[in-house]
């Protein structure tokens, strides 16, 4: 028998979150997902989260499982001997049980200028990027705004204006970028009050990243480059 402790919050009905407790049989190799569309489709259509690939490409499905944040379309229930609690993201307000409001999460994002700026307005030629050019920044452009590093960042927890290490190895993407005119820019603005001297080193967001990605180094690369160029 497999045991769902989910935290409950409806803002437009509850005074403060509570956690429910479901029961059901599982099958072996069931995800932590499809457990949550089994109570949804079976015991309470009321139960609200949020899910599209179901493939680990979209991250939309990231929450806190048993500790640690991760995307429960790939936690299998087995992991955990069939006893799950999950809680929302922190660090963003709760829209109902598992869902938050992605927005301030997504705002601080925007600010990095996450795209491609011109070296030329308007370009002259197209920017010819080489091999060892595209793998400088391999280790960045897998992160898919899954928001798990976002919740586990304690700074987050405290200071909403600080960017965040989504926002930060998202920088440095592109301030690696050969191909991009908008580094100093960047650079300049990341190494703000608000940015990579907020990071105090803590290594949670690395724990956490499904894609394996390295916030806490982009940080550390980031300060070396405000400092020293």
């Amino acid at each position: 028998m497999t045991e769902f402790k989910i935290l409950r919050y409806d803002p437009d009905k509850d005074k403060e979150p509570y956690f429910q407790t479901f029961t059901f049989d599982s099958p072996k190799g069931m995800t932590v997902l499809e457990g949550l569309i089994h109570i949804f489709e079976n015991i309470d259509p009321t139960l609200s989260f949020r899910s599209m690939c179901r493939a680990a490409v979209c991250g939309s499905c990231a929450m806190h499982i048993n500790g640690l944040y991760n995307l429960s379309c790939r936690t299998q229930i087995d992991k955990y001997g069939g006893k799950v609690t999950l809680r929302p993201l922190s660090h963003l307000p709760i829209i109902k049980d598992l869902v938050v409001d992605l927005e301030p999460f997504f705002e601080n994002y925007k600010k990095v200028m996450p795209y491609l700026i011109p070296k030329n307005d308007p370009p002259q030629k197209e920017y010819i990027q080489s091999e060892a050019e595209r793998k400088k920044i391999d280790p960045w452009v897998d992160c898919i705004l899954c928001a798990a590093c976002y919740g586990a960042c304690p700074v987050q927890a405290t200071d909403p204006q600080y960017l965040g290490p989504h926002a930060l190895a998202k920088a440095l993407r592109f301030i690696d970028d050969s191909r991009d005119g908008g580094g100093k820019e960047r650079l300049a603005f990341v190494a703000s009050d608000f940015g990579v001297f907020r990071c105090h080193t803590i290594f949670n967001c690395q724990e956490v990243c499904p894609k394996k990605i390295d916030p806490t180094k982009a940080i550390a690369k980031l300060k070396m480059k405000a400092l020293f160029g």
